[in-house]
């Protein structure tokens, strides 16, 4: 089986899946607009229901008045790490959709659509030998009202992206937290046929 960072696969996949993890020790590396837009270039390739492609990225770079407006968007528990990424983006999905009639409609797959832009996004990251730290963490209410975001949108998550740094910059309990972790079996998560609690 495949094993990988500390992780151990049941069945044989790439080791990517298991390199992929989601650290708070930042280094406040600076990373360019080019190297972040080749992250959010993975992202744009995720498939899409109808090819409606609905997500929507915000970002903010370090030292930059973006970074710092989303920032400020994160509860506590958030921003007294992610204040050392290297970038932060929000991940926003378009809740409705045209049809080939020009008909608006609901667009039921938004948000899944819009995270599987984020897994692909996360991945690419990694493959670039960055981290990625997603969160739910932050002021929903003022993060429509500050990032211009309308109600015709969905603010899905935040991401944090930096170089794994030292655990000790951390607060003590987030520090004893700053590693891999494993997922449940498959036989808790795959059912044939139909669902069983």
């Amino acid at each position: 089986m495949t094993e990988s960072n500390t992780r151990k696969a049941d069945h044989p996949i790439d080791p990517m899946f298991l390199d992929r993890w989601s650290p708070r020790a930042f280094t406040g590396e600076p990373i360019s607009q080019d190297e972040f837009f080749t992250m959010l270039e993975a992202a744009r390739w995720a498939p899409s229901s109808g090819n409606a492609q609905p997500w929507r990225f915000i970002y903010g770079l370090r030292g930059t008045p973006a970074f710092e407006r989303l920032l400020d968007l994160l509860v506590p528990g958030n921003a007294v790490w992610a204040k050392n990424a290297s970038a932060l983006v929000f991940f926003v999905s378009k809740k409705t959709g045209v049809t080939p009639s020009g008909k608006v409609v609901e667009h039921h797959t938004h948000s899944f659509d819009t995270g599987t832009a984020a897994g692909f996004f996360a991945l690419q990251v990694r493959h670039m030998g960055w981290y990625a730290h997603g969160m739910w963490g932050f002021d929903h209410e003022r993060a429509y009202t500050e990032l211009k975001v309308s109600t015709d949108y969905r603010i899905e998550a935040a991401y944090a992206v930096g170089r794994h740094g030292d655990p000790a910059s951390l607060p003590e309990n987030l520090a004893e937290r700053e590693k891999p972790n494993d997922r449940r079996p498959l036989s808790e998560m795959v059912f044939e046929g139909e669902l069983k609690s």
